[in-house]
C-alpha cells in the first residue's frame, strides 16, 4: 500500500474538514482496510465524482492557503486524483446524513487465513449484500444460533465477512458482504 496515499488523504482530512464540529479525524486501522473519517460531509453541491476528477472547494481558504508551509501539502484539487491514481481501489464515501467523508483503503492480502469447511460454505455462496435470512436459506440451514456460532461469527471475525452496517449488528436492513480479503481467498482457492 503506498504510503503517499495515506499521507495525501491525512492531510485531505486536516485541510478540508468541518471545523465548526467538535468532532475529530478519525483514523481507524483493520486488517482489510484503513478507514480515515473526517467530520463534514462535502460542502455545497461538490460530489465524490467531482472529486476523484480533481474539483475541489475550499472550506478552510486560510489553511488551504498556509498548508504548502505546514503540511506536506502538493495543491488544491490534486490529493484524491493522485490517491487514485496510487491507490485505484480507494472508496470516498460522503455521509450527509452523519455529517462525515470517509475515505476507505482497501489493505492487501498479507496473511493466510485457515478457513473452516463452514466459512468456506459462507463465502461461496455470497452473492453481492445479502441478509442473514438468505444465507442460511442458501446453506439449506434452519437452526439460527448453529448457524450464527459455525458459520457467521467465524466468517466475520477472520475478516473474510463483513456487515454493511456494522455500527448496527442487529438491523433488520443489515446485510453480509465479502471483504477484500475474502474475493482475494475465493479467487487464491478456486473451487475443485
Amino acid at each position: 500500500m503506498p504510503e503517499q496515499a495515506i499521507i495525501e488523504l491525512l492531510v485531505n482530512a486536516l485541510i478540508h474538514r468541518d471545523y465548526f464540529t467538535s468532532v475529530s479525524i478519525r483514523l481507524l486501522i483493520f486488517s482489510d482496510r484503513i478507514e480515515i473519517i473526517s467530520p463534514g460531509h462535502l460542502p455545497d453541491s461538490l460530489s465524490t465524482e467531482q472529486i476523484r476528477r480533481g474539483k475541489s472547494n475550499r472550506r478552510n481558504p486560510t489553511l488551504t492557503n498556509h498548508a504548502v508551509n505546514i503540511l506536506p501539502y502538493r495543491g488544491i484539487g490534486t490529493g484524491i486524483p493522485r490517491v487514485l491514481e496510487d491507490w485505484p481501489e480507494t472508496r470516498l464515501v460522503d455521509d450527509a446524513a452523519g455529517n462525515e467523508f470517509r475515505a476507505v483503503i482497501p489493505r492487501p492480502v498479507t496473511r493466510t487465513t485457515e478457513v473452516t469447511t463452514e466459512v468456506e460454505r459462507v463465502l461461496r455462496i455470497l452473492a453481492g449484500e445479502m441478509s442473514r435470512q438468505e444465507l442460511q436459506e442458501g446453506l439449506a440451514l434452519k437452526n439460527d444460533e448453529h448457524f450464527r456460532k459455525a458459520y457467521l461469527l467465524p466468517a466475520l471475525g477472520c475478516g473474510l465477512v463483513e456487515m454493511t452496517l456494522p455500527d448496527k449488528p442487529r438491523s433488520s436492513k443489515q446485510r453480509y458482504r465479502l471483504t477484500p480479503i475474502g474475493r482475494h481467498w475465493l479467487a487464491t482457492h478456486p473451487c475443485v
